[in-house]
């Protein structure tokens, strides 16, 4: 047993070495997957006090378009038509744009609200009323311009697939407060799953535990959670019982981390049986409820994950992320254009992300939750006109977007930064993909520089090897 015993450990050695790092750094990344096994429904104490416990991220996939949004340039509306400056497009490159772009102003009006004066288009009515309780941002800006390698920028903080996500660094560095739910929860609604895929919530290197779990607003909540039919509870117990038994078995024997990983997983979806029906029954919620948020239970729906996120987050779910997919509004054909389309995004969406603000606030729970709204990158200020298309439309724009976010010890009722006048670069304090990442962790009690992992011999951190935390963003 002895030899046995040290040749499986020794292959499992060399199997973690396959990519030629020392004994010494190998030993440290070893150690590192070890303790990074608790079980993600454990709750972990922050670096330092944290302002926040828990995280909603609105995240719309395809990149809502700031300058009909959240960022009003009068200079487009009186440009309209002409021809954008040479010195501004210059050696650009844009992902559909071709020849000579003309300007294009927001066919929609903005008005300023609320004691702060937020400056906010008419299509987001709601998101208006509440105002005062969010920071508006709008000097963000990434390095991408093309949707999958953005959206996963936007999530890992790298743009190629195999990092792991803010919500999987986040359930890392912190677990989670409730033991019947995982600490990752992802909500879909819209047209499709995003264009950075599931690595948009994928745990990465880290082990599997910390990555995204799926939930369904139709259906199963949960693919394969539930008994096979003729499968009884007490018979799925005692089958669980047994596969715990045999892989304790083998983590005795070999010490793969990802062993602890399959024990936690299958307990946590034994659990999940119970916990999640009640969960996404959100019938059981007052009429009053539904009405603030415009929810249909039963339904696909943008609305009904808002308020499911409500009741993750009371529920101590660390990290919920909602995509809606469908902004990438290029003018292409009525389908996708500002004037027909974007309208009809901003109704599937404005009232339930400005309900689920006023949800939270209402419960006590706004303070200690951030709530994150904006997409991968933004919109051009010129028109794309792909192939002479007469519907209107913007093409990619990584140079300058905005985004909103709230609760959770970011100034309420601010509009930070400022693009110029045409919007299209950034003129006024800077915000990059790494800042935003490094700001959102301070709030959870984290140094973004220290919550790091040893991977191929060196520390990997969300915010690679960048980052700074946004003073002026904080209450």
């Amino acid at each position: 047993m002895p030899d046995r015993l040290l040749e499986r450990t020794r292959r499992h050695f060399f199997k973690q070495a396959g990519f030629g790092i020392g004994t010494a750094a190998l030993a440290g990344l070893l150690d590192n997957q070890l303790l990074a096994t608790d079980a993600a429904g454990t709750a972990k104490a922050p670096m330092f006090p944290a302002k926040a416990r828990s995280i909603i991220y609105l995240f719309m996939a395809g990149a809502p378009s700031q300058v009909d949004l959240l960022d009003p340039k009068p200079l487009l509306q009186k440009y309209d038509g002409q021809n954008v400056p040479d010195e501004l497009t210059k050696g650009e490159r844009f992902a559909f744009i071709k020849g000579k772009p003309r300007l294009l102003g927001s066919p929609y009006e903005f008005t300023r609200h609320g004691d702060s004066g937020a400056e906010i288009s008419e299509l987001l009515p709601h998101l208006a009323k509440v105002s005062g309780d969010i920071a508006i941002v709008r000097s963000m800006h990434t390095t991408q311009f093309n949707h999958a390698p953005a959206q996963i920028f936007m999530n890992t903080g790298f743009q190629i697939i195999g990092r792991p996500s803010m919500g999987s660094w986040m359930t890392y560095g912190l677990g989670s407060e409730c033991k019947d739910l995982p600490g990752f929860v992802v909500l879909i609604s819209g047209e499709n799953q995003p264009d950075g895929g599931k690595a948009c919530w994928g745990s990465g290197f880290l082990p599997t535990l910390y990555q995204g779990v799926e939930f369904r607003s139709q259906g199963e909540p949960v693919l394969f959670l539930n008994n096979p039919e003729g499968v009884s509870d007490n018979a799925r117990r005692a089958s669980l019982d047994l596969l715990k038994d045999l892989n304790d078995m083998h983590l005795a024997e070999n010490g793969d981390a990802e062993i602890r990983t399959r024990i936690a997983s299958y307990e946590m979806a034994y659990r999940m049986q119970s916990s999640v029906p009640d969960l996404v029954d959100i019938s059981r919620e007052p009429a009053s409820v539904h009405e603030l948020y415009g929810t249909q239970p039963g339904r696909k729906s943008f609305a009904n994950n808002c308020l499911l996120a409500r009741r993750l987050v009371e529920r101590g779910v660390r990290f919920v992320q909602l995509y809606h997919r469908g902004w990438d509004n290029h003018g292409t054909s009525s389908h996708d254009d500002i004037v027909n389309r974007l309208p009809d995004l901003c109704q599937e969406t404005d009232q339930a992300a400005a309900a689920l603000l006023t949800d939270l606030k209402q419960r006590g729970l706004l303070d200690s939750t951030i709530v994150v709204w904006g997409g991968e990158f933004g919109r051009t200020p010129m028109n794309e006109a792909r192939n002479n298309s007469k519907f209107l439309g913007r093409d990619h724009h990584p140079r300058a977007f905005s985004m909103w976010i709230a609760g959770g010890g970011f100034k309420p009722g601010i509009t930070f930064g400022k693009t110029d006048e045409l919007g299209y670069n950034i003129a006024e304090d800077p915000v990059d993909v790494h800042d935003l990442h490094a700001t959102i962790l301070h709030q959870m009690g984290m140094d973004h520089t220290k919550l790091t992992y040893r991977f191929q011999g060196r520390d990997f951190r969300l915010t690679d090897v960048a980052g700074n935390v946004v003073e002026k963003l904080i209450a």
